[in-house]
């Protein structure tokens, strides 16, 4: 991992670009003639050089570089994520497509606990009436991951307690590529990619295809298809616009149902309900546009739009024993499979205007920010009796829900001095979310709004070391399903809020780089996810408390042989009454310590990374169960170690070869226990492949 110090390095030497609304296009110089110039497609950062990049943030950021992606050689972007402090990655069906992602402690579950974005652009499926992760873009489209933490993170949204993860996709500028992957269980990987570009015109453009197929290390075998298409224009001397469609289709295998004790003790690889399947479709198509006013003025806006499908056939559980899970017969009269079917619209268009300032003799730099966002979910029931494989039915639930929202931020960042900078701000978020029944046409509404400040400031005392330190208050919404009954009764269920501190340092000292931080988010209300087999359920969890601190470091050994190590402490993860839990007791998949340890070789073409991973004991449940239940849903879940190599070696430009070794020593480990059962993480697997890329 590279500090922050060197990621200011890096985006000082880019220039990326916000965006502004197409009625702003109509009304600036879109007359004025087009000049020659490196061809640069507009997106979201949130680390944005345009502000000061990463040291004018007064919070905890790490980013994975292009580079760090090919030496890991991840299986997704929540197996990338693993090498970032603060980040507990879960396996749920082993490749990511259902992420599982938290921060500093917070549940992983479904991703409920974190914002991301792509390009800057959500991509949970809504942020008001549903936030669970059903979609993760393809690892291999993606060119870096940004994750910010901290007071500034309130400008990109709610649900930004544990923080907020932008990942950056690629921009397919220039000829073309052809990569292949062949693993284990019969993994497949194919990606095209064509870009062309006119520096004298300003534009360029580009497609990215990948398709994908295994059979899964549980027999849970998916087929995943995926399209990009990004293009971007200049528009005269001071105007930039960028376009992205995205089309992903993905059939998972997978299901609610882990397993039972003696499965997982004896077939650990067993699928005990190889007929329910994840179906999920996703077509997104973000626009970004960006002014330059002048050199102290800009104005940036991004216009996103997003469509996902999400159906899941599962066969009906009719009973559960330590020996396995028995499901009801088919055939008959009784309903024997049943069909949890979503389908989620967003649209929202999001403009910023950055100002830079003299006042009473302090350099100042202002953002104030206004989001318009609206999302709409079809959450409809359907069960049938016709067989374990049918994927139709008799509708017997049928939710509509909508929900709108307002958002107005604003910050300004006072450099009192080079050295040393304070940057309060404010999010006023104002919603209205609606529940009404399709089939008895009971519904209701709630309206909120919510007032989130935050301050932090910077300090660099000498040019190797930067301290900050941010305040601010953590919220997320209640979700619909939640917040309003199926009789259309508002539940009185509270926001979740949490005041949340951090102080922290990074910098870089001859060979050495390092950051750390110690953090505390004091929650009045936190909202604890039931995750059983009927759903994922969420109710007040009361008050409760995480204290903790992370810390990263690199070492540069030669100029080929290179250490990175971080871990993240976690004493404090405790339930403090009015809810939920038992007081004093610990929140559920917390664990105390995870960490990694990786030791990197790049020379003459040749790059080889060796990476530990751990993960220490953690509770399934508030009740905090040690002994294992027969069903598997609660009890201790043991530490685990894994170990992965990769290695890359380019024998010329134009090729590459690449292969890792996941899980290298076969560690036999539970990952989760949540939905229902016992979910193992993946056995030792490999991958190999190649990549030629034309010139």
């Amino acid at each position: 991992m590279k500090t922050c110090n060197q990621v200011g390095s890096i985006f000082l030497k880019k220039k990326s670009y916000l965006s502004i609304p197409l009625l702003i296009s109509a009304l600036g110089c879109i007359s004025s003639p087009l000049v020659a110039r490196e061809v640069e497609i507009p997106r979201i950062n949130v680390v944005d050089v345009e502000e000061g990049g990463a040291s004018a943030i007064p919070g905890a950021i790490d980013f994975i570089s292009a580079e760090e992606m090919e030496m890991i050689q991840p299986a997704s972007l929540q197996d990338a994520l693993k090498i970032v402090p603060g980040v507990n990655a879960r396996d749920e069906e082993g490749y990511g497509a259902i992420p599982n992602i938290g921060i500093r402690g917070l549940s992983p579950n479904r991703s409920t606990k974190v914002l991301i974005l792509e390009d800057g652009a959500p991509i949970q499926p809504s942020l008001f009436l549903s936030n669970a992760s059903y979609y993760s873009p393809p690892v291999e489209r993606i060119s870096s991951i940004e994750v910010l933490k901290g007071a500034t993170g309130l400008r990109y949204g709610p649900n930004t307690i544990g923080g907020v993860i932008n990942y950056q996709s690629k921009t397919p500028l220039k000829n073309g590529t052809v990569k292949g992957k062949l693993g284990s269980h019969g993994y497949k990987l194919l990606e095209l990619e064509a870009g062309a570009s006119s520096e004298q015109n300003s534009m360029g453009g580009g497609i990215n295809l990948i398709t994908s197929e295994a059979d899964g290390f549980r027999n849970n075998g998916y087929r995943m298809n995926d399209i990009l298409v990004k293009g971007g224009m200049a528009i005269g001397q001071n105007q930039w616009l960028g376009i992205k469609l995205t089309r992903y289709e993905n059939e998972i295998n997978t299901s609610y149902v882990g397993l039972r004790p003696d499965e997982f003790a004896q077939t650990p690889t067993k699928n005990p309900a190889p007929d329910d399947q994840f179906l999920s479709h996703r077509t997104s198509f973000d626009i970004n546009h960006d002014l330059e006013i002048n050199s102290d003025i800009k104005l940036k806006t991004l216009l996103y739009w997003s469509q996902l499908e999400r159906n899941f056939w599962r066969r009906d559980v009719a009973s559960k024993t330590r020996q396995g899970t028995s499901f009801v017969e088919c055939g008959g009269t009784a309903y024997c499979v049943t069909g949890r079917n979503r389908n989620f619209d967003m649209l929202g268009v999001d403009s910023r205007l950055f100002v830079h300032y003299q006042a009473f003799g302090i350099k100042n730099e202002s953002e104030i920010g206004v989001r318009l966002h609206s999302e709409r979910m079809s959450n409809k029931t359907d069960r049938s009796n016709a067989g374990p494989r049918a994927r139709t039915g008799i509708t017997t639930g049928h939710d509509n829900n909508d929900a709108k929202a307002m958002a107005l931020y604003m910050q300004n960042r006072f450099l009192f001095s080079d050295q040393f900078a304070v940057t309060p701000g404010v999010r006023v978020e104002s919603y209205q979310q609606t529940r009404k029944n399709a089939i008895n046409g009971a519904s209701g509404e709630v309206h909120n709004t919510e007032i989130v400040p935050g301050i932090g400031a910077t300090w660099q005392p000498m040019p190797e070391l930067q301290l900050y330190s941010s305040v601010y208050k953590g919220f997320a919404p209640a979700m619909v399903s939640a917040a309003i009954s199926g009789d259309g009764v508002d539940q009185q269920l509270d926001a979740e809020r949490s005041m949340n501190f951090e102080i922290g340092l990074r910098g870089k000292a001859n060979v050495w780089t390092y950051e750390a931080a110690v953090f505390r988010m004091d929650f009045s209300n936190q909202i604890v996810n039931q995750a059983l087999s009927a759903g994922i359920s969420k109710t007040n969890g009361g008050q409760s408390l995480h204290q903790g601190a992370e810390g990263a470091l690199g070492y540069a050994i030669t100029s080929a042989w290179s250490l990175l190590a971080n871990a993240t402490y976690i004493p404090v993860a405790e339930f403090k009454g009015g809810g939920l839990g038992p007081i004093g007791n610990r929140i559920p998949y917390t664990p105390k310590l995870t960490g990694n340890f990786g030791l990197n070789y790049s020379k003459d073409g040749l790059k080889s990374f060796l990476n530990a991973y751990h993960v220490s004991s953690q509770y399934a449940d508030s009740a905090n169960t040690v002994a294992e239940s027969n069903d598997g849903t609660k009890g201790l879940i043991p530490s685990y170690t894994t170990v992965n190599w990769s290695v890359v070696y380019s024998p010329r430009k134009d090729l590459k070869l690449f292969g890792v070794v996941r899980n290298l020593f076969d560690k036999k480990f539970i990952s989760g226990r949540s939905p229902d059962g016992i979910f193992p993480g993946a056995e030792r697997n490999f991958e190999l492949g190649l990549a030629y890329q034309f010139y």
